[in-house]
């Protein structure tokens, strides 16, 4: 699946996706529209039950030093955010879709504290 509407180039997720706009079998609201580059292999995922159930290896979690790299990407506008811009902000910096705030409780499973 291609996230966004008017990416140059769409970022492939992978994963169990159900629209366009990143959401998943397993997360579906309104404001889950943000997909996750894992460490591990590099590979956007919806979610972390998304990689654990689709993906041959275990995830691993972004080392705290890493947090300038672009891991999250806006399901709406595709933007790729770096991971500090991420953890600072409700919405998407790009074309202001909110995220869900929800997400929070997950940080453990993608960035190291």
């Amino acid at each position: 699946m291609s996230a966004g509407h008017g990416a140059a180039s769409p970022v492939r997720v992978l994963g169990k996706t159900v629209d366009e706009e990143t959401r998943c079998a397993h997360y579906a609201t309104a404001l889950d529209v943000i997909a996750i580059r894992f460490a591990c292999c590099g590979a956007y995922y919806p979610c972390h039950l998304c990689h654990a159930e689709c993906a041959d290896h275990p995830a691993e979690q972004w080392p705290r030093a890493e947090r300038g790299r672009k891991a999250i990407l806006c399901g709406v506008c595709s933007t790729e955010l770096t991971i500090s811009v991420y953890l600072d902000v409700d919405a998407c910096p790009a074309c202001a879709a909110a995220f869900n705030p929800g997400c929070k409780l997950h940080r453990h499973y993608y960035f190291q504290s």
